[in-house]
């Protein structure tokens, strides 16, 4: 199948070939009949990708800021190379799906397959959408009429916002696509709608709707007219719409508003705001978020619950069905907005006059003829023979871009497959670095008899299940931290891995670094008592990020401190006998992120983890500290040691975490046999100790191993 992306390095937008996505269980499954292009959203991001690296910066100053931060504690190359990553990461197109439902998830009951739909899907031939983002078309839209429908649920949130009563003054300002369905749709409200644009053909448009238009020439016009139609009262609300870098629409909306008007803003403009405009008529403002309520929730949009009606009227979904039923009725013309229409592969003739374009709305017509819907993608015409070092990856995030893939290129990997569940990641990823295939479909992967290995990056909850299917198929395993969330799912692992005959490894680099491998080789190997106490300063994330959510990633001290667990480990030469976590506030969440951990060692050592999100970001992520017979060893950020107590006195060079160490010694082991680079039991016991510090804050009481 075929979908379009733009390259925000370039700004270029092309067709790609990927791999059909894969149903996830609260999602649907949808053929795309039409889509359609949102000509002001997708300009915009159309123009900033063909911007140069200064004017991206310019126009991102926050970012600027994070990565001045970066290069102090990263230094200057692992910074750029993530900058360079993330302005070569493609971005998939489009908002306005409306297409034919052709399977649906697990937990889906409420759609059928043939059903006809709207969703937010992308300019794809295929799309897979979370089915709170889906509504059912009526008989009486057509499919060009319903593809208005997500553009429409912008404009309808907007309104709520603004909640105006019958017979009320609202200004929208800017007449483009959204514009113009938002002054719709305050018309059929019983609002007195006034709208304001720079273009005369959008003016037109409008008044032809029964609009009260003008257009804008100098930069009061606007407000003198709003003053003169409400009799010098000013207007009730007024409802942003444009787009500019310029203050100035802001300020207009203040001063042509009543007192106590409401403001909602839905386009992107300057928001240096005075003051005095706000506080002398006490006006309220707000900006509008998409479609509506469960928009960006994970539990609404990728866990499929809904907000209790009687709680939450109008969620996304119930926008988009409002605004169906609008078109149905005929409140909503729409027609007349279509500007042209293209078939699918001729999408160029939309995209590369953009900039200059004064289209409202474009559609995109999809053949109705049927297409292979293929899961797995050949880009390479390389053959392989089974062997050992034979390598599939399932898994196609930032992890897999910025870590995996670049060590096993400089190793020559010889790897066949990569593998998501939205088959665009993988495709993307393949044709960068050379991998032979791409495929949304893991199964493919477990059934190719030449495949020896399987890299496993994907998200914490899904790593366990993958390692055992893996071990049944006779692959050797590669799995990043964590192995498990749950002592069932570990010792259900145990009890495959013993009857696989393969190798099972974790991905905890950090005691390949050499800067770990030189402090363990100072130390001896005498394995006496010793105290090491491991610092991470991790940094905020919001609460609501996927590793945040216990059953998906595990919380932080499961999905992250495992890596201090097992350096210590690694750095005393022992394994965990009992463990307990204390954590910041009077009753500490399971998920907290403010922690400090207690290990105590079979061989008598003991190690102290302060995992903390609530440090200065300039400060190093990572410091280890090591007490050993009157000797004392700091590594500081996998940049630089010091040793005390040492002939030497440490040493520093670029930032090294052991990622390649790692992967060099495990396509060496795959290829020549041996035992696992990380013993199993030391797996094991990593494992279960990091999930034991989460269950002694609940229980109150140091756990044993």
């Amino acid at each position: 199948m075929k979908q379009i992306i733009q390259h925000l390095q370039t700004g270029e937008t092309i067709l790609v070939e990927i791999p059909v996505p894969q149903v996830r269980k609260a999602c649907v499954l949808i053929k795309t009949h039409r889509s359609l292009v949102s000509l002001g959203t997708e300009k915009m991001l159309v123009q900033f990708g063909k911007s140069n690296l200064l004017s991206k910066a310019q126009q991102q100053p926050e970012k600027v800021k994070q990565v001045l931060a970066k290069i102090k504690t990263d230094g200057f190359k692992p910074t750029f190379d993530a900058v360079r990553r993330k302005l070569n990461e493609p971005i998939p197109l489009g908002y306005c799906n409306v297409g034919e439902v052709i399977a649906i998830g697990t937990e889906v009951s409420e759609f059928k397959i043939g059903d006809r739909v709207v969703s937010n899907g992308n300019h794809a031939e295929v799309v897979c959408v979370p089915k709170n983002l889906v509504a059912i078309i009526p008989d009486e839209v057509s499919d060009e009429e319903a593809t208005f429908t997500v553009v429409g649920a912008i404009a309808l949130q907007s309104i709520r916002l603004v909640n105006p009563t019958f017979g009320e003054t609202v200004v929208v300002i800017g007449l483009g696509l959204i514009g113009q369905l938002t002054a719709e749709l305050l018309l059929a409200n019983g609002c007195e709608v006034i709208a304001f644009d720079f273009e005369q053909s959008k003016v037109d448009l409008a008044i032809s709707k029964g609009i009260k238009a003008f257009q804008v020439k100098e930069k009061d016009d606007s407000l003198q007219i709003a003053k003169t139609l409400t009799k010098q009262i000013g207007v009730d609300a007024v409802i942003i719409t444009a787009s500019t870098k310029s203050n100035e629409v802001i300020a207009q909306a203040a001063q042509m508003s009543r007192k106590r008007g409401r403001i909602v803003l839905v386009g992107v403009i300057g928001l240096d705001i005075q003051r005095a405009d706000f506080y002398e008529k006490e006006l309220s403002f707000q900006v509008s978020c998409s479609y509506g309520a469960g928009r960006y929730e994970t539990n609404y949009e990728q866990n499929g619950q809904d907000y209790p009606i009687g709680f939450v009227r109008w969620t996304a979904k119930r926008n988009f069905e409002a605004v169906l039923n609008a078109i149905a009725k005929k409140k909503l013309q729409v027609n007349s907005l279509i500007t042209q229409k293209v078939a699918f592969e001729n999408f160029q003739e939309i995209y590369a006059n953009m900039g200059k374009s004064n289209a409202i709305a474009s559609i995109l017509e999809y053949s109705e003829k049927s297409f292979s819907l293929q899961d797995t993608i050949q880009f390479q015409n390389n053959t392989f023979e089974k062997s050992n070092d034979i390598l599939a990856i399932i898994g196609a995030g930032n992890f897999t871009k910025s870590t995996v893939l670049p060590n096993l290129k400089k190793l020559k990997a010889k790897i066949k497959y990569i593998s998501s569940s939205n088959g665009l990641s993988a495709s993307l990823v393949a044709q960068q670095f050379g991998i032979t295939k791409a495929t949304s479909n893991n199964e493919i992967i477990f059934n190719d008899p030449a495949v020896g290995a399987v890299i496993i990056t994907t998200q914490h909850n899904t790593h366990a299940k993958l390692c055992i299917q893996a071990l049944k198929a006779g692959k050797h395993v590669f799995v990043e931290k964590p192995l498990a969330l749950t002592q069932e799912e570990i010792d259900e692992i145990i009890e495959v891995y013993q009857q696989s005959g393969k190798t099972l490894t974790v991905g905890f680099n950090r005691r390949f670094s050499p800067f770990i491998q030189d402090a363990k080789k100072q130390l001896g190997s005498n394995n006496l008592p010793m105290n090491v106490i491991a610092t991470m300063n991790a940094g905020c994330i919001p609460s609501t990020h996927w590793t945040q959510d216990m059953s998906v990633g595990g919380g932080r001290i499961i999905g992250e401190a495992c890596h201090l667990i097992d350096l210590i480990s690694f750095i005393t030469g022992s394994l965990v006998e009992s463990v307990v976590m204390n954590a910041m506030e009077q009753s500490p969440s399971l998920n907290t992120d403010n922690a400090t951990i207690l290990l105590k060692y079979q061989n008598g050592s003991t190690g102290v983890i302060n995992y903390f999100s609530n440090g200065h970001k300039s400060y190093s992520k990572e410091r280890i500290e090591i007490y050993s017979q009157g000797r004392t060893i700091i590594v500081d950020n996998f940049r630089k040691s010091i040793y005390y107590g040492f002939k030497n006195s440490g040493f520093s060079q670029s930032q090294d975490k052991g990622h390649f160490q790692q992967f060099k010694l495990w396509l060496e082991r795959l290829k020549n046999g041996g035992e696992a680079i990380i013993p199993f039991e030391e797996i094991i016991n990593i494992s279960k100790a990091s999930i034991e510090a989460v269950s002694s804050l609940v229980v109150g009481k140091i756990m044993f191993i």
